[in-house]
């Protein structure tokens, strides 16, 4: 079973560059801490200070041991630490979806 951790961040809109920075910050971090980065998305039509953030899992078991890797690594708490410093994220909430097998990442036929 696939699991996906929906992120959903409210931001300072004014601090969309950090934002950014962050996202781009977690190409690495992800991974190498055992999740599968779906993808970091930035508001950019409509509501200003909303952006998400998609991370999949084989199971909830996978996502503890992620968040447990994530607490020990110097460059998460160093980019953690960047993003309280500078309150670029404002608010987040978390959701766990589960993929229906053969919908995702279809391309289009046109």
């Amino acid at each position: 079973m696939t699991i996906l951790c929906v992120i959903r961040y409210q931001i300072d809109p004014f601090q969309r560059d950090g934002f950014k920075k962050h996202a781009e910050n977690l190409i690495t971090i992800i991974p190498r801490c055992g999740g599968h980065l779906v993808g970091y998305f930035l508001p950019h039509e409509g509501t200003n200070d909303i952006a998400w953030g998609l991370i999949a899992f084989d199971s909830l078991n996978s996502y503890e041991a992620y968040r447990n890797r994530l607490k020990t690594d110097s460059e998460f708490r160093e980019d953690t630490a960047m993003m309280q410093s500078r309150k670029i994220i404002l608010r987040e909430e978390r959701n766990f979806v589960q993929l229906v097998d053969g919908t995702f990442n279809l391309p289009s036929k046109l």
